[in-house]
């Protein structure tokens, strides 16, 4: 009796039985429109909140990173308390209007692709686990290198440790559920604020991301935001349509 058992508890602790894995889509969906209608309501920010400063951290990494992809210089990252943050970058000038409108698109856009890479990762238990390793470590080199406001200091890190320790120490379905939902919450990152997708203006910050599209890309800035917002539900949509295609 006891070896049948010890099996179950195997198999159990390496992969998901098909029941827990439409579980894991149904729950994945669900996670995914919550998260975004949550955030569109006063309070829904705190809420979620370790979720709205993850959103917050993918969102300012796509600025930074595209500007040094492009040339340019990452400067530092701050995040602050209240869900918000700033990225601090400078833009090689050789690139003419193009670089500046793809940098303002990648904190919208670059999310969801990064997103949709993790979601694709979980259909392989190494690609799974070293993708959480991947990522938990990023957000720690992150910390040492860009992050500069004191909350920042303290909350990526604890973010990035958090992933780090499911990636030791979670089993492998588990591990693949994590991944997945990790890349649906970068995929949805870009309805963190809806509203700012549709607006000219980001305060005392200046233009808004869609707005610096609109100056260097020339199409309206509403434009942008719808364009971007249907293509981040396509992408996640699509990923997870791939990664369950065989469950």
């Amino acid at each position: 009796m006891q070896e049948p058992k010890k099996h179950f508890e195997t198999l159990l602790s390496t992969e998901a039985p098909p029941e827990v894995e439409r579980m894991g889509l149904n729950w994945l969906v669900a996670a995914a429109i919550a998260t975004a209608v949550l955030w569109q309501v006063p309070g829904g920010d705190y809420i979620l909140y370790p979720f709205t400063i993850l959103a917050t951290w993918f969102h300012e990494m796509g600025h930074g990173l595209m500007a040094l992809v492009l040339g340019g210089q990452f400067q530092k990252l701050e995040i602050f308390s209240n869900g918000s943050g700033v990225a601090t970058y400078r833009i090689a000038t050789s690139l003419g209007p193009i670089g500046p409108g793809l940098v303002a698109a990648a904190g919208p856009m670059g999310p969801p692709i990064a997103g949709a890479a993790l979601i694709l990762a979980s259909r392989s238990f190494k690609a799974a686990s070293l993708s959480l390793k991947i990522l938990g470590g990023f957000l720690l080199l992150s910390t040492l290198i860009w992050v500069r406001s004191w909350f920042g200091l303290l909350a990526v890190p604890l973010l990035g440790l958090i992933i780090l320790g499911m990636a030791l120490k979670a089993p492998r379905w588990m591990q693949g559920f994590a991944i997945q939902f990790l890349g649906v919450q970068a995929c949805v990152s870009t309805y963190h604020q809806l509203n700012y997708l549709f607006s000219y203006s980001a305060g005392s910050l200046g233009l808004s991301d869609t707005a610096q599209m609109q100056r260097y890309l020339l199409l309206p800035y509403w434009l942008w935001g719808g364009l971007m917002a249907i293509a981040s539900l396509v992408i996640l949509i699509q990923s997870l349509r791939v990664a369950y295609r065989s469950a």
